[in-house]
Parts: C-alpha cells; structure tokens; sequence
C-alpha cells in the first residue's frame, strides 16, 4: 500500500475566549492514501472545516501534527506553505472564496498562475475545458457575482481542479447544487480519485455519501471510522431524543 499521503497525528484544536475554553478538536488522526475518497460527516459546529484548515494549513493547530506528502504543513512557516498549496492541493469551498475583481474564467486561472503551472496560452485553455465541463463556458468573461448561487459553487470546483491536485478538499462543496449536479460533481471526485489523487470531503448529504467508499463522523471532536448505517442509526437516535424531550416540555407546560 505504501505511504500514507495525508497523515494527521493527534491534532488538537482549542479556540479560547473571553468566556470559555472550546475545544474543537480533540485528538484527530487520520490516514489517507494516494487514490483514496473519504468523507467527513457531522453535525454543524463539530470542526469539520476547522479539520480541512489544519490539513490545508489554513490554520495552524492547538497541538499534533499534519503532513502531507513530503511537507509537514504544521512545522512549516505560511509563506513557504502557500506557493506549495497552489500547487498541491485544490480546495472547493463551502463559501466559494472566488477573486470579486477577476473574470470567471481568470478565477480558474488564478492558481495555475500563482503557481506557475503550464504556459499561459495552456492555462488559458485548461481553464475553459473545466469551464466547458461544469456548463458555465458561456459565463467566462463575466464576474462572479453575475453568476448564480449554483454557477458560483461550480466555478469553485473547476477552480479547485484547475492544476490537478495530488490532494482534492471539498468543503461542503456541492452544498448549493440541484440532486443532478452534486451527482456529477462527485462522480468526477471518484474519477479523480481512480487515477490517484487523495480526496477528502466534508458533507451532510447523506445520499451522497453512500458511493464514498471511506467514511469518518465527527463528533464532539472525536474523528472515528463510520458507515451509512450507523449514521442512519445515530441521525433516528437523535431525532427520537429531540421528540422526546419536545414531549416533556409541553407536557409540564399544559401541568403548569
């Protein structure tokens, strides 16, 4: 099997505030191989995207160890972390995180600039078969903000795969597409994943998940391995809980 390309060690995470001491994440390890397409499910607020930062080298841990490939992205400085990034990881986020100022189609270009990658007559190209891809060619020399919510999320993700990451993170990343698109987009996940790029993603699409062949929950800051069942098992469990304590409450409300 080799070397795992993703490995996180222990990390831990705690955001301390004027009020509080909040711990996000509480001891994560993981390991993903080259060609492996995981998820990560848990409710809103559980550090899921805190998670995708520290490995990103967004942000930096609290304590553990992240590596990627041959960069230990936790002992390695921002500005010697960013160039590698461009390169080496595509990031499809939740939020879209697309350049306002820029044209749809230089969005797509932009990192294969910042990193260098290809000639510019290339990345110009490259650009517009991703664009052409997702259905949004016809879009390229307008602005962001002229796009719908949909289009937005489908240029990120060609933005994300413009210089084919060896390590492909997306952030809720079909969060704002109809059923038919989010399907394409994780079929193209899966493809990626088939010719060796180490996918990860983080969702509450349960239906989507079922085709992602590896499967962690994140809970109270605890990463542990998962199927769709026992996900199914816990969603009815809590929904079962929350019915039950709705129950009592009216039910002291009508003995009051």
């Amino acid at each position: 099997m080799g070397e795992p390309f993703v490995q996180v060690r222990n990390l831990v995470k705690i955001y301390e505030t004027p009020t509080r001491r909040l711990e996000v994440l509480r001891g994560v390890n993981l390991e993903l191989y080259p060609g492996d397409f995981a998820a990560i499910v848990g409710p809103s607020g559980s550090g899921k995207s805190t998670l995708l930062n520290m490995i990103t080298g967004i942000d930096k841990p609290t304590a553990g160890e992240v590596i990627v490939g041959d960069m230990n992205i936790t002992a390695t400085k921002q500005r010697h972390l960013t160039k590698w990034r461009s390169r080496n990881i595509g990031i499809a986020y939740q939020f879209f995180q697309l350049l306002p100022t820029l044209s749809v189609i230089d969005n797509v270009m932009a990192p294969m600039d910042f990193g260098n990658v290809g000639r510019k007559n290339q990345r110009r190209e490259r650009a517009m078969q991703l664009l052409e891809f997702f259905g949004i060619q016809d879009q390229s020399y307008k602005t962001p903000d002229m796009l719908s919510g949909g289009q937005q999320q489908r240029l990120s993700i060609a933005r994300a795969l413009a210089n084919n990451p060896a390590l492909l993170i997306g952030d809720e990343p079909t969060g704002n597409l109809d059923r038919m698109s989010a399907e394409q987009v994780f079929r193209v996940f899966r493809s990626y994943a088939e010719y060796g790029t180490t996918v990860l993603i983080v969702t509450h699409d349960r239906h989507l998940v079922r085709d992602v062949p590896i499967i962690y929950a994140l809970n109270n800051g605890i990463l542990e391995r998962t199927t769709v069942d026992e996900i199914e098992k816990r969603r009815t469990q809590e929904i079962k809980r929350a019915t039950q304590e709705w129950h009592t409450v009216q039910s002291q409300e009508v003995l009051q």
